[in-house]
């Protein structure tokens, strides 16, 4: 929430003497001044009341120029009132003032400001609760309005944003939230630039920072999620296997009219499986007898025991 600051808060509304270093160091030449002006006067003989009448005189001008020198920072405008009513705008610079007459009641920060604001355990459309953080960068382009039109500026700004994004999340689902951020921002950046324009105030941004929903509600959606992919890949999972039976499928029918490549792919498959150590293959009687299997079986097992004897 926006408060009221010192000068140093940028752009806070304040009523402020806002004495600058310069008005400080001419007040104490001119005092010193003074002072030696009475001692050499004195020294020439020169009456007492003269003398007094002089020294008010300097300290008068003194006081003056303390309170009427002023200096606005390069981002800084100062409202001034004279006699209740608005003068004008001072700054960026040196600038006087009349004492007692006018009054600075507000300094106006021109800069880019950032004011950040939640919406809690607001409810979406399908009443949801969450808490959405969002952070509204904004500037004052004009200052008269700024000082005039609204008591303070920043907390209105804060408030109506806090309100904007209250309402906007009312109209809005939960999953259209989570995946909208971008459209949200929009709107938030449009509803809060009207409610402030007429106050000299232009919205630059609206960011949407975090969105929090019930932890509750966070795991049944995790477990959706989980299950959704899990879904997915059985799909997949079925795909591959339609592929891989047409795959088969148009083998076979390339293997129909030719059984000596038929014959030649299952002597292959069958001695890759033998070739490797320890490995025990069960094929089909029928296989041994068309295939002439059962000599190409003992040559292996022949070679595998020449072997073992060898080591």
């Amino acid at each position: 929430m926006a408060t009221k600051n010192t000068k140093e808060t940028a752009g806070a509304q304040k009523v402020d003497l806002h004495i600058p270093g310069i008005a400080y160091f001419v007040f104490a030449i001119i005092l010193a001044g003074t002072a030696k002006t009475a001692l050499v006067l004195e020294t020439v003989r020169v009456s007492a009341l003269m003398i007094g009448m002089l020294t008010l005189a300097l300290i008068a001008i003194a006081i003056y120029l303390l309170f009427a020198l002023k200096v606005a920072a390069q981002w800084e405008k100062a409202v001034v009132l004279r006699l209740g009513r608005f003068h004008g705008l001072k700054g960026p610079g040196l600038f006087w003032v009349i004492p007692i007459v006018d009054t600075l009641p507000s300094w106006i920060d021109h800069r880019v400001m950032v004011t950040p604001f939640a919406a809690e355990k607001t409810l979406t459309k399908d009443t949801v609760p969450v808490d959405v953080d969002a952070v509204l960068f904004w500037v004052v382009w004009d200052a008269e309005k700024a000082a005039l039109e609204v008591k303070d500026y920043q907390s209105a700004i804060a408030w109506a944003a806090q309100t904007a994004l209250r309402d906007i999340i009312g109209r809005m689902m939960l999953a259209d939230i989570l995946v909208g951020r971008s459209a949200i921002d929009n709107e938030l950046q449009h509803v809060i630039d009207e409610r402030t324009t007429p106050w000299g105030v232009t919205v630059s941004s609206v960011e949407i920072r975090d969105i929090v929903i019930p932890q509750d509600l966070e795991d049944a959606m995790s477990r959706q999620a989980q299950a959704e992919r899990e879904r997915q890949a059985r799909v997949i999972l079925g795909e591959s296997e339609k592929q891989i039976a047409a795959s088969f499928a148009e083998a076979a029918q390339a293997y129909v009219d030719n059984p000596t490549a038929l014959h030649l792919r299952a002597m292959n498959m069958l001695f890759e499986g033998l070739k490797e150590k320890g490995a025990l293959v069960i094929v089909p009687s029928s296989a041994v007898d068309t295939m002439n299997l059962g000599g190409l079986s003992g040559m292996v097992s022949l070679a595998q025991n020449n072997l073992q004897k060898e080591k």
